[in-house]
């Protein structure tokens, strides 16, 4: 029988896993790992803004990060700089900026460690509420915008001349995100969602025949992380964020394996 905290935390992380894992893939195909770090790393800025301004701090990481995203199309205008420069930039500054405006805050009000690294232990009713709320709206948006989405990661300008408006798309995109990187933070933590994004959707891969079968495929590879890692995380005493990050990293070099044996043959 579980414990009650146990099981909630089970439920947040599956519920987690089951959003991410979607998004995860198109991350994974428009090559924009940097920009999923770079949004979870503004979640610290958006949390002490949250603070700052006494708003729900799920309301301030999202403005943050959504901040961001029109700073970053903006810049991406620019021609000095390919665009991964500049998202290391962007990321880096984010995170520091969060630091600093933690640092700024009276003690005691900002659990730093926690947001860096996550609690899942620590999940409240309120929060499986704002996952499993929060996290329907993403899927239905995201199941919404599938096709259109997929064809402007796919060929951006044939998508466009075909009269999808890649701009809106991007930007639905960018938001989902934004709302994603919200409810998983205080679950594996800033530092570590850009992980729970990528490696389930990375080992999907190898297994996958369509671009559907890969997001399945990469929700089940992520719910089974947060099960073996919160597991892990029980029996060893291990802090839970990084032991899912470690599960899922399992996962995935299981997944090389059988790249290995299908390139081979």
């Amino acid at each position: 029988m579980f414990e009650g905290f146990v099981l909630k935390a089970l439920l947040a992380g599956v519920g987690i896993a089951v959003v991410a894992a979607p998004l995860g893939c198109f991350i994974v195909w428009r090559r924009m790992a940097y920009f999923g770090a770079t949004i979870a790393h503004s979640g610290l800025l958006g949390v002490a803004v949250g603070l700052a301004l006494s708003i729900d701090l799920t309301i301030g990481v999202i403005a943050v990060a959504l901040a961001l995203s029109a700073l970053l199309l903006g810049l991406q205008r620019q021609r000095l700089l390919p665009t991964d420069t500049l998202l290391g930039i962007l990321a880096h500054v984010a995170l520091a900026a969060g630091l600093i405006a933690a640092s700024l805050l009276s003690e005691g009000r900002l659990d730093l460690m926690g947001y860096l690294f996550g609690d899942i232990l620590a999940v409240t009713d309120q929060d499986l509420y704002w996952i499993f709320g929060g996290g329907a709206v993403i899927l239905a948006l995201t199941i919404w915008i599938w096709r259109p989405l997929l064809a402007v990661s796919m060929h951006e300008e044939l998508a466009v001349a075909e009269g999808i408006p890649a701009g809106w798309i991007s930007a639905a995109f960018m938001l989902l995100l934004a709302l994603t990187v919200a409810l998983a933070m205080k679950l594996v933590g800033i530092l570590l969602i850009a992980s729970l994004l990528i490696i389930p959707a990375a080992t999907a891969r190898p297994f996958a025949r369509t671009p559907e079968q890969m997001a399945v495929i990469a929700a089940v590879v992520a719910a089974l992380g947060v099960v073996l890692g919160l597991g892990a995380s029980l029996t060893a005493d291990t802090p839970a964020g990084p032991s899912i990050v470690m599960a899922l990293a399992v996962l995935f070099t299981l997944s090389l394996f059988q790249s290995f044996r299908l390139a081979s043959n």
